[in-house]
């Protein structure tokens, strides 16, 4: 990624600041209530729908303002080195680390999506707004889809594949390592290329719609939809860490370094 990419026909950069701003608090590991997550979501709904608008019908179609404001967010996700991931698990390293994050990650995916199921019969925007889903369906996507997107950051940077670049280049890489559900080969040219491609793009939006539309199945009355989203969402994370860490394994070799067991678990991994 050359720059940073600028979500179509967006005039106020306050707003999509802001957009960038409450989806990076949202998919980071801080400690946050129920309440608190539920109002952050609504906020950032209102943003999306405010965004959408400006956008217009060409601009969201085919899910190509969701994947700008996703391409625009994607440098602003919290991502940590292996230095400071290892300060806050307990000096953890290797699998045990790796452990720490998917179980991190699963919660943070399985809070969202409990939330957004709960809101989301709640509000439904004016149209054009992706034939008019409901707002919190995709802020929570978005939110989703960041926390697995630094998940993944996070565990190259475990598994030591390390990504060169600053902050956009290392977002268009790992967007595209998300998009296709993989870890990155080090070893295969055009992984570890900087910006996104046609088909980089194309990849992006159809996951990103996919998730959406995963998460339309959880609408339901009360509390049906909070219990299904939440379900979902730990599912497919779970998965993606598992495709990843595979790759990072197979590429990494088996020399990679296993962390200290001297710490018993307070609980189980997941």
């Amino acid at each position: 990624m050359s720059g940073v990419v600028e979500p179509q026909g967006a005039p106020d950069p306050e707003i999509d600041a802001e957009i960038g701003e409450l989806i990076g608090r949202l998919s980071s590991d801080e400690d946050m209530d129920k309440e608190t997550r539920g109002r952050l979501l609504g906020r950032l709904a209102r943003l999306l729908s405010a965004s959408a608008r400006r956008a217009g019908v060409t601009g969201i179609a085919g899910g190509r303002w969701l994947g700008d404001v996703f391409a625009y967010v994607a440098p602003r996700i919290p991502v940590r080195d292996l230095e400071t991931l290892r300060r806050h698990h307990d000096g953890h390293l290797g699998e045990l680390l790796a452990d720490d994050l998917v179980r991190m990650a699963t919660n943070g995916t399985t809070a969202v999506g409990a939330a957004g199921g709960a809101l989301a019969a709640v509000e439904f925007v004016a149209p054009p707004l992706l034939l008019s889903v409901p707002a919190q369906l995709v802020a929570e996507t978005l939110v989703v889809s960041a926390i697995e997107v630094k998940l993944i950051a996070e565990l190259h940077e475990v598994y030591g594949v390390q990504v060169p670049g600053g902050g956009s280049a290392r977002a268009a890489v790992f967007l595209t390592a998300w998009a296709k559900q993989r870890g990155i080969n080090p070893m295969a040219g055009g992984t570890m290329t900087v910006a996104l491609g046609t088909a980089a793009k194309q990849a992006l939006r159809k996951r990103l719609l996919r998730i959406l539309g995963r998460h339309l199945t959880t609408l339901g009355p009360f509390l049906t939809g909070a219990v299904a989203g939440g379900a979902l969402n730990r599912a497919f994370t779970r998965r993606l860490a598992e495709s990843v860490r595979k790759d990072l394994r197979r590429h990494v070799g088996p020399s990679a370094p296993v962390g200290p067991v001297d710490r018993p678990r307070l609980g189980p991994a997941d």
